[in-house]
Formats: structure tokens, sequence, C-alpha cells
């Protein structure tokens, strides 16, 4: 219960530390440099396209030069040179334009959360592992002790076993008790490799050198309003609403301005002085498609537009259910924890209990011995279930921005 009374004091008083976050303990730039390029390009990648998608109601003007031969009097060839530059911008397309520059800066800034959030998991499952080989080495501390409790308990077995005292049933639990644990720590020595590999696949950096973070539980309301994906969710709704816009928009009125200026050669077999070498054309028209799938264009777009508000309130939904899910988990934790303390006062006053025994002559060093192992088994349980805390604090970290 007092486990739980620091989880809800926590979740009262917790706010964003400086100096908790993953990047204040150093490892904001935990990942290689070729992984940290890749995501940089993808932010420069993302706002060239944007910046060309929000000028693409500009159209490009027109530069061309031009020259004629012609052989059509038998006695001479005639050559006619024409330089020009055309302009045929639109200046109206019943609100397209500033809905399309508005799709484009939401499409951006969409695209942008989702690359973060992909860098901040990135950065989470590098530091995940992290956590996990320190539980490993963590493990592996605790196995030793149970090989050690297993030798004692095997040594006590076989003389009980010799004395006739007790079944060799017993004695053969207990030998297969010690190869089971044996061959457990020879998994973590796998597991250990493994971490290792999958850690230098993300990082460039060793393991050793690098400090944990300490994770404090942040609060509801934080997770939600700095959630990475909910942020991408409703970008991507407010990026179809505007779509809807463009997409109407394109069926309806244009107005556009034209205008060349053109410099040329005048022929000189027709030569006639009221006509000018360099001049100039200009104006405007108005245009507007008929299309038979105008309606059906229009419909899919206002389609897309509610399903993408849907999805907002679906990962609403979410974002809370992770928030809880994770909350309800480190009540569990915390329980685990305050009962590895309560089995470590017993055990303490146990071998304290049997070692005076031991000198007493009552009991013997390896009853002291395995009160011993047994009471750092349950230290070490602890130090396991609060890297489970910071691995499931972690999970909400590398979710929110302006936290991790």
């Amino acid at each position: 219960m007092k486990g739980l009374n620091v989880l809800k004091k926590l979740l009262v008083l917790c706010s964003i530390v400086a100096g908790t976050t993953l990047y204040g303990d150093g490892l904001g730039d935990i990942l290689s440099s070729n992984k940290s390029l890749l995501f940089d390009y993808q932010f420069q990648n993302n706002e060239l396209e944007s910046d060309q998608l929000s000028r693409s109601w500009v159209r490009p003007v027109m530069l061309q030069y031009r020259r004629n031969y012609s052989t059509q009097f038998k006695d001479r060839t005639t050559r006619v040179g024409n330089y020009s530059i055309t302009v045929d911008q639109p200046i109206f397309r019943s609100g397209g334009i500033y809905y399309g520059i508005k799709y484009s800066q939401a499409l951006r800034a969409a695209n942008i959360a989702e690359i973060k959030l992909g860098k901040r998991q990135m950065i989470g499952d590098a530091v995940s592992i992290l956590f996990n080989l320190k539980k490993t080495a963590l493990e592996k501390k605790k196995l030793k002790y149970l090989i050690k409790n297993d030798i004692i308990d095997i040594r006590q077995k076989r003389d009980s076993y010799e004395a006739g005292v007790l079944d060799s049933s017993f004695l053969d639990q207990a030998i297969l008790k010690r190869s089971q644990d044996e061959t457990a720590l020879l998994q973590l020595e796998l597991n250990v490799m493994e971490l290792r590999q999958r850690f230098s696949l993300l990082s460039d950096k060793n393991p050793k050198n690098l400090r944990l973070p300490k994770l404090k539980l942040i609060s509801k309301a934080t997770y939600s309003d700095e959630n990475l994906a909910l942020k991408r969710d409703k970008l991507r709704a407010e990026q179809s609403k505007y779509n809807e816009k463009v997409t109407w928009a394109k069926y309806m009125p244009t107005v556009s301005l034209q205008g060349q200026y053109i410099d040329g050669d005048l022929n000189p077999l027709f030569f006639n002085p009221a006509i000018e070498e360099k001049y100039y054309t200009y104006g405007f028209s108005v245009s507007m498609p008929i299309d038979i799938n105008a309606l059906s264009d229009i419909e899919s777009s206002k389609v897309d537009k509610l399903r993408a508000a849907v999805e907002v309130l679906d990962r609403q939904d979410t974002v809370e259910e992770e928030y809880d899910w994770i909350h309800n988990s480190l009540g569990i934790l915390d329980k685990k924890i305050s009962l590895a303390q309560k089995d470590e006062k017993v055990y303490k006053n146990l071998f304290r209990l049997t070692k005076n025994l031991a000198q007493a002559g009552e009991k013997t060093s390896l009853d002291a011995d395995t009160m011993y192992n047994s009471l750092q088994i349950r230290k070490i349980d602890q130090q396991i279930f609060r890297i489970d805390k910071q691995v499931q604090l972690l999970k909400l970290y590398v979710r929110v921005e302006n936290v991790l």
C-alpha cells in the first residue's frame, strides 16, 4: 500500500523535471551517426517538398527562342528569329490557392511529427536495450546466488541421503534445479550477446560508458498534450479538411492572367512600318471544368476528411488506454517492490538468527550461507523491479514531445 500511496503522490505532483529526461542524461545523441543523418535527411526532404507544394500554384514563366528558315521564294532563303516571354498565371481559384497553401503547411507539420516520433522511438529502443543490459546483469548476479544455494542444497540432501534419512528423489530434484539454473545463466549470456548486437545496430557508442536516465511519471494531461502520434493524426485530419476544399475548388471557376512579351525579326519580304518588332500581348481568362467525376471526387475527399476525424478520436482513446495501462503496471511493480522489501527484512532477521545459531553450534555455516544468499536475491529483485518501472516509463517518454 505504501508503494501505491507514493504513486498517487507522483500523479498529483508529477511534472517534467529538467535532468530526468534522456537528453538531460546525454542520451539524446545515442543513435549512430548514420541513423542520425538519415533522420536529418528526412527532415530536410520534408521541408523542401513542403516548400515546393506550397508554391505549386505559381506557374512557371516560359522563355522561348525560335528561328525559322523558309525557302518559299526561289531566289533566297529567309530567316526569321523570335524571342518570347509568356506568363499564364491563375490568380483566383475559388479559394483553392489559399487552401492549397494551408494543406501544404498541415502536411509539413504532420510529417515532422511522424519523423520525430520515429526518431524518438528508435532512441527509446536503444535506451530500452541499455535498461535490459543492466537488468540482465542483475539477473545473472541473482542466478549465481541461486546456484550457490543449489550447491548447498545438494550437499545437505546428499548427506541426508547417505545417512538414509532422505529419499533419492529429493536429491535428484536438487541436482535438476542446479542444472536448470546453470542453463538459465548460460541463456542470459546469449541474451547479453543479442542485446549488444541489437544495440550496435542503433548506436556506435559503448553501452558501458552511457549513464542510464532516471525517468519519472509524467501527468496524463502532459502525455495527451505532447503525444506525437495524436499530434500527427490531428494534423492529418486538418490536412484532409483542407484537401476537401482544394478538391471542391478544382471544379469551380478559375481566373487567370496572361501576358507575353515578343521580340522578333520582321519578315523582310513583307515589310510594314506599322508592325513593331517588340510588343506585348496581355489579357485574362475565366475557365471552369465540367467533369463527370467531379461529384465523386468531392465526395471522396469528404469521406477522407470524416475518416481522419474518426482516427483522431480513436487515437485519443488509445492514448488514454496506453497511459492507464502503464500507470496500472507501475502500481503492480510497486507492490512487487514492497513485497521484496518485506522479504528482505525477514531474511535479514533469519540470517542474523541463523548466524548466531551457527556460532552456537546449533546450525551449520551452510544454513547461514543459504539465508545470506536468499537475502541478496531479494535485494536484487528490488533493483530488477525498479528497472522494469523505468522500462514502462520509457514507453511514455518516447511517444511525447519536449519530454524525451
